[in-house]
Formats: C-alpha cells, structure tokens, sequence
C-alpha cells in the first residue's frame, strides 16, 4: 500500500470504531425483552431449582464469589445449557431474553 492509502485506511479504520458504541457503555442485549425474560424466568422456575440445588437464597446461584458465569459468553451458554437440559422449550430469542434478564439484574456484565 502507498502511504496514501495507508492513511485513508487509518482514516476510515479511526470513524468506524468511534462510531461503535464502547464496551462499557453498551448495551449487550440490545433487543432483548427484559419482560419476557423475568417472565420466563419466574414461570420455568429457574431461581427455584437453583435455590432447590444448593439449599440456600434462591439468588446465591447469581451471586457467590465462585459462580461458574463471568462473561456474556458464559451467560448465554449457561442459559442455552439449562433450556436443553431440561427441556424448557425455549426458542433462542427466549434465551436471550432470559440472559439479558439475569444480566440486568444480577451479573451486571459488559463483555
């Protein structure tokens, strides 16, 4: 490449990732239904089984120090896990719905 086109290049790299939103900022699940996850969430008994499993608060799954999911990548796995497992039934944007759900009010993640 000439230098010309380098720079163009750098240019054009430069305006399209200020254009994307930052990490920190985004939103991970940006068309999920929090509604229809919290509903899902409370009709499959999720918190329930999880409370059930570990005879403690049913929010001690999300929570503890030594949990499993730590990333998004996690979440979404764990949630598409559990629907498989123990077939829920869940279609995947039901399972985004779910994961945005427990994202927004428990895990909080960004990446």
């Amino acid at each position: 490449m000439t230098f010309d086109r380098i720079t163009a290049f750098h240019a054009v790299l430069v305006m399209a990732l200020s254009a994307m939103p930052s990490g920190a900022n985004a939103e991970p699940f940006p068309d999920a239904d929090l509604g229809n996850g919290r509903e899902i969430h409370q009709s499959k008994r999720c918190a329930s089984c999880h409370s059930e499993k570990t005879g403690r608060d049913e929010t001690f799954i999300y929570l503890r120090d030594d949990r499993k999911v730590r990333t998004l990548f996690d979440l979404r796995r764990t949630v598409s896990m559990c629907n498989m497992q123990l077939q829920l039934g869940l279609f995947p944007e039901d399972e985004r719905d779910v994961a945005a759900y427990l994202n927004h009010h428990f895990y909080k993640l960004s990446q």
